[in-house]
């Protein structure tokens, strides 16, 4: 059986301190997972990046009178407004640099549809529309995520392979969070519905 890594969103704009969206310690991330994808224990690793348009729906400068951190409503359910991030060609969307980028076998950007948001590695916000990885993944494989953030590419990514029939474990040591607290209960939830979590 075939074992994989998927590295969620390790960009600039989560990983380093200037970043617009910065993760607390997400940069403490990044050696644990060069040492993961040097290992040699995966016979497949896979990089998620956070790939937005300037109008997204997501950034709450598109959003008259919104700020950061508030919640909308939209056709897919409730988006929180987030900081301009990840927008497509820019510093904040590339790879940190100390990430070993070289050894991804390959890459799937999300979030590039201005009219929805992507969390999952596997499918977009509305949990219909895919990214592709899914057709990859589609049942009876072992993989492990790690990656930015906890509480949500991470999180998201996570239920879905589970929901799509995979053996999936959370390496905690190589993921870090927007929050500690949203962290933890992202952790919780996921090993509630048998998501094994190595901390």
């Amino acid at each position: 059986m075939s074992k994989s890594l998927i590295v969620i969103d390790v960009q600039n704009d989560f990983a380093a301190p200037s970043g617009a969206l910065y993760c607390p310690r997400g940069e403490t991330i990044i050696e644990p997972v060069n040492r993961l994808m040097a290992s040699g224990e995966y016979d497949l690793i896979v990089a998620t990046q956070d790939w937005h348009p300037k109008d997204h729906i997501s950034f709450a400068s598109n959003r008259k009178g919104k700020k950061p951190f508030e919640t909308i409503a939209t056709d897919y359910g409730d988006q929180v407004l987030w900081p301009d991030h990840c927008v497509q060609e820019s510093f904040g969307a590339a790879f940190h640099k100390r990430l070993d980028s070289f050894r991804f076998n390959f890459i799937v950007r999300k979030g590039a549809n201005p009219n929805i948001d992507s969390y999952s590695a596997f499918f977009e916000n509305d949990g219909v529309t895919t990214t592709g990885l899914e057709r990859l993944f589609n049942g009876g494989y072992d993989i492990d995520l790690v990656g930015l953030a906890t509480d949500f590419c991470v999180r998201f990514s996570a239920i879905d392979a589970l929901r799509l029939g995979n053996r999936v474990r959370l390496l905690a040591a190589a993921c870090a969070g927007v929050t500690d607290e949203g962290a933890a209960k992202a952790l919780d939830d996921l090993r509630s519905i048998g998501v094994m979590i190595k901390v």
